[in-house]
């Protein structure tokens, strides 16, 4: 039988309690995962990983003295894999979801800790380095929106691109296809609605299928299509009409 190493991981989280459920659960249902070490504040959980430097990190989002991507920033040198814990906030989940991080809502569900577990172990018995915390980072300190990446988990694995290259995005059952400036196409493994959720202006619904970048317009038929810079033509469907038209005025 195949025996695989277990998985290093350091807690940060600011609550005891919350420490406590999480490596409880972590005891009960991940045992591939070995907690070696725990921090309370981003004081002690930045020495701590330099000197542990464990594969993954359960990191709070938000912490006295600074938040997780103070710690990233601090930890740019390491190489582990992130689990993020966090409290419901609009704003921190497209982020990491725009990041194709692994993150974990409080309170937390087992269900969800075990999947993003068993993601990270994948990743890591696969070799895949793929440096998500990078990109966290870079996007966090981009103030522009469409100046942002996303990650893009496709059928080899990831690619990351810049938002302001993507020209629409088409829904194609379980994947979506995803249209580049430079010509080129990727189909990604997410629902349209994904994308839906996680991208902000300029990327505008405009039917249940079709996801556009406005800045790629050319020109709006009244008939119910518009037309992109590339030529491509794409219907614009009753349901989304006001909402797109409203962006022109």
């Amino acid at each position: 039988m195949m025996t695989f190493q277990k998985i290093t991981a350091v807690i940060v989280e600011d609550e005891a309690a919350a420490r406590e459920v999480l490596r409880n659960y972590i005891g009960k249902y991940c045992p591939q995962v070995a907690i070696v070490g725990e921090a309370q504040n981003i004081r002690e959980a930045v020495p701590l990983l330099h000197d542990l430097q464990p594969s993954l990190v359960f990191l709070d989002v938000e912490m006295p003295f600074g938040n997780a991507f103070d710690v990233l920033e601090a930890c740019k040198d390491l190489q582990f894999e992130t689990i993020f814990v966090t409290a419901f906030s609009e704003y921190s989940l497209k982020a990491l979801n725009q990041s194709a991080a692994y993150y974990l809502l409080k309170p937390i569900s087992i269900e969800e800790l075990i999947i993003a577990v068993n993601k990270v172990q994948q990743q890591i018995q696969n070799q895949e380095i793929f440096n998500r915390n990078k990109i966290i980072l870079e996007n966090f300190r981009e103030p522009k929106a469409e100046k942002q990446q996303v990650i893009l988990p496709t059928l080899e694995g990831f690619e990351v691109v810049k938002m302001e290259d993507i020209v629409r995005l088409r829904g194609n059952g379980n994947f979506t296809d995803l249209f580049l400036a430079n010509g080129h196409k990727k189909m990604v493994c997410r629902f349209l609605k994904h994308f839906s959720d996680i991208l902000p202006l300029p990327f505008l619904r405009v039917h249940k299928s079709h996801i556009i970048n406005l800045n790629f317009v050319k020109s709006y038929n009244k008939g119910g299509s518009l037309t992109l810079q590339d030529g491509t033509e794409v219907e614009v469907s009753p349901t989304y009409k006001e909402d797109f038209l409203r962006h022109f005025r």
